[in-house]
């Protein structure tokens, strides 16, 4: 009889833990077998405690939680429908929903959010339907959604979104409904690719006449879909070489001088990436001041306002590859050139024994100015010391004056982008 009573006993305490309900909340099974745990509108302060594990609808909207802490689901790790709207939830800790991984449904909207721990959305690779919409978001990070795959609705209507990394929207191949209206989006042209964006996706934007710019002045109130294209133009850039040297005569050696030309809208910023056998740089801006003083630690390569870089002094050391950025809102356009210091006995056999197809050039040599075929974009600029014949002769071994030239083979005098 005994064995009996503590069967039951147990049987029984296991369905009291399957049926487990807060006070506070009324809990049902469904038909179709879910069991719903309905919370909303009990003045609730927090996520109550006692939840049964097999909970997969819980609905805790119209309350008056302030925060989500880590633990706040960790009774619920079956819940499929979380709806939390209509709360005063102003924190989320990160971890909060990260492992509810059968999570299909997650609405926050109409909280008091300003950011959210994105990373939490990395596992729930089922959901279906977000909304986030009536909070206080004013940014999102491009990856936010990049692993859901299934998501469907996406809300984000009525936040403080100013601007859109592009490619926000590009992970989700299931999306079919978007709200982004009532937010006021800085129409920039780092919001131009959402323009184009919304030409060409399937996905339907709810409330599109309502996605409205509150900036620049010029163009506020119109839709963001309106921004004229003439104001956002995709960068270019053209690479040169300069040179005063040609006639110079001058015991520093050469000073290697490279002026990128840009254009675009708005104009671009001009970046240097440098590559040599020995380190690898990047200049963003203007190193050299007004006054002609250097950033510390920048001293070697030059870079002035106008676009151009120069190199006293270049060397062996110097030899890599010297790469000119356009970056405007819009995009990035970038040109490199190759520079190699040919050998001071007979460069131009060097360069035929190292480059093939310098031998078409037939001895060609370019002077300051001259325009090639852009097309060997990507090939040798070689710098060549030519010493005169008068300096070769000399006796006595005396070191003589130099007069340097420079011979631009196989790249040119231009490269374009």
């Amino acid at each position: 009889m005994r064995p009996l009573l503590c069967c039951l006993a147990l049987v029984a305490a296991l369905l009291g833990r399957c049926l487990a309900c807060p006070g506070p909340c009324s809990c049902s099974t469904k038909k179709n077998g879910r069991l719903l745990a309905e919370c909303a509108y009990r003045e609730l302060q927090e996520v109550p405690q006692g939840l049964s594990p097999n909970v997969t609808i819980l609905t805790l909207s119209a309350n008056r939680i302030g925060r989500l802490g880590r633990g706040s689901f960790a009774e619920v790790p079956e819940v499929q429908s979380l709806w939390l709207g209509y709360n005063q939830i102003a924190a989320v800790e990160p971890g909060a929903f990260s492992s509810l991984l059968h999570l299909k449904n997650l609405d926050l909207s109409h909280n008091r959010l300003v950011d959210f721990p994105w990373q939490d959305l990395r596992n729930l690779s089922g959901l279906q339907i977000l909304k986030m919409n009536n909070n206080r978001l004013a940014g999102l990070p491009r990856d936010a959604f990049r692993r859901l795959r299934d998501l469907r609705s996406l809300w984000l209507n009525d936040n403080e979104l100013t601007t859109l990394a592009e490619g926000t929207f590009d992970q989700l191949p299931s999306l079919s409904q978007l709200q982004i209206f009532n937010n006021p989006f800085n129409c920039s042209c780092k919001v131009f690719w959402l323009k184009k964006w919304s030409e060409s996706t399937s996905v339907s934007i709810t409330g599109g006449g309502s996605t409205l710019c509150a900036a620049p002045a010029r163009l506020r109130g119109r839709p963001v879909t309106d921004i004229p294209a003439r104001l956002c133009v995709a960068p270019s850039a053209q690479l040169t070489y300069l040179s005063n040297l040609d006639s110079a005569e001058t015991r520093e050696g050469l000073t290697l001088s490279l002026h990128c030309s840009v254009a675009g809208s708005p104009p671009p910023e001009i970046r240097w990436r440098i590559q040599t056998s020995g380190r690898r740089l990047e200049i963003h801006g203007p190193n050299v001041a007004r006054d002609g003083n250097t950033k510390q630690g920048q001293e070697r390569f030059l870079v002035f306002k106008n676009g151009t870089m120069a190199i006293p002094g270049f060397s062996e050391e110097d030899e890599g590859t010297y790469t000119c950025l356009a970056v405007n809102d819009v995009g990035t356009r970038d040109v490199s050139v190759n520079v190699a210091l040919a050998g001071a006995r007979n460069p131009a056999e060097d360069l035929l024994r190292d480059d093939p197809h310098a031998g078409d050039l037939g001895g060609q040599s370019c002077s300051k100015g001259d325009e090639m075929d852009p097309s060997g974009a990507g090939e040798k600029l070689v710098i060549v010391y030519h010493v005169p014949r008068e300096a070769r002769s000399g006796a006595g071994g005396a070191v003589p004056r130099i007069r340097l030239g420079m011979l631009l083979l196989a790249l040119g005098a231009l490269l374009c982008c």
